[in-house]
């Protein structure tokens, strides 16, 4: 499946909020923190707030290194989330949505106090469960 994201550049704050979250986790690598990010914001029922997000860092991602093998199901995931939201899934559109929810979940996750381990994540879909 094509995607309509190259390439995406985080912002300064989004890395150094990753960079929390690598040190707490153990976890590596950009791409699966960015990816829990982008589902930890899906799952809000608000839409992110169409704030500007410079690309000031250097970490930038392209959507195949994000996703991995998952990626078209990511895709998938957002165009039916802009659906659902009453926005276009044209390809600016779904750029702009992919960037909000990522650097609101980055946000999510770095702020969440409960977030110590890598197992807080884990706790994070299944408290939503119950």
């Amino acid at each position: 499946m094509e995607s309509p994201i190259d390439r995406i550049k985080l912002s300064q704050t989004g890395k150094d909020q990753l960079t929390k979250l690598k040190r707490l986790t153990k976890i590596d690598q950009w791409n699966i923190l960015c990816r829990w990010a982008f589902c930890r914001s899906l799952a809000e029922p608000s839409i992110p707030s169409p704030v500007p997000i410079p690309a000031d860092s250097n970490v930038e991602l392209t959507w195949r290194v994000f996703g991995g093998e998952i990626s078209d199901i990511l895709l998938i995931a957002l165009k039916q989330r802009c659906h659902n939201d009453g926005l276009g899934t044209d390809k600016e559109t779904l750029a702009n949505q992919f960037r909000l929810h990522l650097h609101r979940g980055i946000g999510y996750l770095a702020g969440d106090p409960n977030i110590k381990k890598i197992e807080d994540l884990i706790e994070i879909p299944l408290k939503s469960q119950t």
